[in-house]
């Protein structure tokens, strides 16, 4: 009599397979939706009425008037919003419990935070930039008669607008990263908020802009949005490499220390 015996090999996950997982869960969850509303609306708010309120420059100021830097201004919130999410979909998972789920049906976690953060990274840069043209051209119908408008073909406008857009989705990986290191809401959000807006008001009060140039505010404030240069801040693409070091080494970390540590 012959025994038949079965084996089922181990399944095997690839970054396909993760990838679509980690859009299931963030297109799934309602904060998503709400908070990239609010993300477009408060952006688009902000750039309009700043823009109602941009008066003609005086001919002394003229060489250095920037509407560009005016209507993008509402990146400061957006900045906050995207990292708050960025925060929660990692942070999210380990205060319901789910993370363990998540790391039963794929293990390699290193993977995991590459697909949450390529998921998540790209969907925002998509929101980014058309958030930031819609804006761009929102706030350029709002301005009064008189005021000169701006206009793509501008030199540095359509780059400001491009990076603009770009650097929501980059603090949104840092705020991921950061969730990854801290594993805490709370202490996640306290970090991002602290690191984009309290420490630059801080040193910038103390030093000026030797120091505080270099956080992620003052670089898209004073950098990657304006279209003119400022003076004794960082170059636009000087700026955005600084961003895209700082990301790598937030996911870095995160990464590392999801290997490491028990779910």
């Amino acid at each position: 009599m012959t025994t038949l015996t079965t084996t089922h090999a181990p399944a095997r996950y690839g970054f396909r397979q993760a990838g679509r997982m980690e859009w299931v869960k963030l297109r799934t969850l309602r904060s998503t939706y709400y908070t990239l509303l609010l993300t477009v609306v408060s952006m688009v708010a902000i750039g309009v009425v700043t823009m109602a309120n941009t008066k003609a420059p005086s001919p002394d100021k003229a060489a250095t008037f920037d509407p560009t830097n005016n209507v993008l201004a509402g990146v400061a919130l957006g900045q906050l919003l995207i990292g708050v999410l960025g925060v929660l979909i990692v942070t999210g998972e380990y205060s319901s419990g789910s993370i363990r789920s998540t790391l039963a049906a794929l293990p390699d976690r290193r993977l995991l935070l590459t697909a949450k953060a390529s998921v998540y990274g790209g969907m925002v840069l998509l929101v980014g930039e058309a958030v930031a043209f819609l804006t761009f051209f929102a706030g350029r119908a709002a301005l009064a008669d008189g005021v000169p408008r701006p206009d793509l073909g501008d030199a540095g406008v359509l780059r400001a607008v491009l990076m603009s857009g770009a650097y929501p989705g980059m603090i949104g990986l840092m705020g991921l990263g950061i969730g990854a290191i801290t594993r805490h809401t709370a202490s996640a959000i306290s970090s991002l908020v602290g690191v984009t807006f309290v420490l630059p008001a801080l040193i910038g009060g103390i030093s000026g802009p030797t120091v505080a140039k270099y956080f992620p505010t003052m670089i898209a404030g004073n950098s990657l949005a304006v279209a003119k240069p400022v003076s004794d801040m960082l170059a636009p693409w000087t700026g955005c490499a600084v961003l895209c070091l700082y990301t790598a080494v937030v996911l870095g970390v995160g990464a590392r220390l999801l290997a490491r540590r028990d779910a």
